[in-house]
């Protein structure tokens, strides 16, 4: 693995890549989201670490792109060993299992129809750094 491109930007083009977080170490949570919502990931990452949580936060872009990608990207991107994984995705939860597997917590739309100004709609549904948080200080929890 190119080391250098799995924790840049460049691996964008492979559809997924380690935005921030050591990759060379096993983290204790993953969040993996897309668009707007990575820099909500990113909040969350930023307080957790202050907290001494080892956190790593995923960008993935492209499902399609990073299914093409090899196992070994795939599992150094998104570590399999690692019980806590956070999906962030203000559209649907459908399919991010595929990824994270079952376990995970997906913070996702359930519903249709909300009509709103965008940061009420946000609020109201969880998407938020402080909901971020408390769902990994949770899963956290409950792995004690």
């Amino acid at each position: 693995l190119d080391r250098d491109k799995l924790g840049s930007a460049a691996g964008v083009a492979r559809g997924a890549y380690v935005l921030a977080g050591d990759i060379d170490t096993e983290p204790d949570i993953v969040f993996v989201a897309t668009g707007s919502e990575v820099a909500l990931c990113m909040e969350a990452h930023e307080q957790l670490v202050g907290e001494r949580i080892k956190s790593r936060v995923v960008s993935m872009p492209s499902w399609e792109l990073f299914d093409t990608q090899t196992k070994e990207y795939r599992d150094r991107v998104i570590p399999p060993k690692c019980a806590i994984k956070i999906v962030v995705e203000q559209a649907a939860s459908l399919g991010w299992e595929r990824y994270v597997g079952t376990d995970a917590s997906i913070i996702a739309m359930e519903t249709f129809g909300a009509s709103a100004p965008l940061q009420a709609l946000q609020n109201k549904f969880g998407f938020t750094k402080q909901n971020i948080v408390e769902t990994a200080r949770k899963r956290l929890r409950e792995r004690s």
